[in-house]
């Protein structure tokens, strides 16, 4: 279906390139590590982009540091502002503390512990809205402040850093034949879509996202992103209410499909990533290992999953453990 695109990218390969480059010394290559018992079990090589292992424990570090180091010093110097429930929050605070400037973190009332106190830790305001309340929130201050806002995926350089964990992915492992990225608001699906086109690869891109969340798979049924009523999950960072228009864009004519994956499958895959590799992934992280530990999809041959991040309350983490 790309070839059948006749708009140049939004995001091409030197785009993705100069955005690798801007984060060396920043971001790190994670390694794509092997899933032993669950390639045994599907009887293809699986691995896993451990981008937990990030500097704030998450991918958002890439997208984040990409588009608030490409602002004009003028423009960065007035501060900057978000929304996020917690790993574009933490990403954009950590980014606006290395250059010095203020940042304001719109966060929802019910944000994971772990990620409010990584938030405060590199020295961000924050302000606590109801859930339903952060866009209309961050517009404001923005517009009243004189603050730049880095939003979490409706911005090109966003999802230009957001790509460079695929093009990794790509250049590291040629034999894969599949990708399952889970989605939130878009901007991680958009980027593979966008590696995946720019290097002219062949593999198949596969979305993820929570049952009470199945925005992608809305939005590419209508043609257009669909806003959901009450989008509801274990998995935080999956929750959006619709996928960005932008995002939207990149990503609609690459995804060979959308699978939903229950809370009880995120959880049975955040324990067999515990017991079976010693990995201590959030809910939003494991959902694409949901869907191939829960068989919602079945790779015909290698396949990567990412980890998209390891922000989790101790609590949590238990419960999960616990079954």
């Amino acid at each position: 279906m790309r070839e059948a695109a006749a708009r140049p990218p939004l995001v091409d390969l030197a785009n993705l390139r100069r955005a690798a480059l801007g984060l060396e010394g920043v971001a790190v290559r994670t390694p794509l590590l092997p899933l032993t018992a669950l390639s045994e079990m599907l009887g293809v090589p699986v691995r896993l982009k451990a981008e937990f292992l990030q500097p704030i424990g998450a991918f958002k570090i890439r997208g984040a540091w990409t588009a608030i180091s490409r602002l004009e010093p003028e423009q960065r110097a007035r501060g900057l502002v978000t929304h996020s429930s917690g790993n574009h929050a933490q990403a954009v605070a950590f980014t606006g503390r290395r250059f010095g400037v203020r940042t304001v973190i719109v966060m929802p009332k019910d944000s994971p512990a772990v990620k409010v106190a990584g938030v405060r830790s590199h020295g961000a305001e924050i302000v606590f809205v109801e859930r339903h309340e952060r866009v209309k929130v961050c517009a404001d201050i923005a517009e009243r402040e004189g603050l730049v806002l880095i939003p979490p995926y409706e911005h090109v350089d966003v999802i230009a850093g957001q790509g460079t964990l695929t093009l990794e992915i790509l250049e590291e492992w040629p034999e894969l034949r599949a990708l399952l990225v889970q989605v939130g608001g878009g901007g991680l699906l958009a980027g593979a879509a966008a590696a995946i086109a720019a290097t002219g690869s062949d593999v198949e891109l596969v979305a993820v996202e929570p049952e009470g969340a199945a925005k992608a798979a809305a939005a590419l049924r209508a043609g257009a992103p669909v806003t959901l009523d009450a989008p509801a999950s274990v998995a935080d960072g999956l929750i959006p209410p619709s996928v960005g228009k932008l995002p939207f864009e990149v990503f609609r004519d690459a995804v060979h499909a959308a699978v939903q994956v229950s809370d009880a499958e995120i959880g049975a895959a955040v324990r067999h990533l515990h017991v079976e590799a010693g990995l201590r992934v959030e809910p939003s992280g494991a959902a694409s290992v949901a869907a191939l530990l829960s068989g919602r999809y079945r790779p015909a041959g290698p396949v990567a999953v990412i980890a998209s991040g390891g922000n989790v309350d101790d609590a949590v983490f238990a419960r999960f453990l616990a079954g």
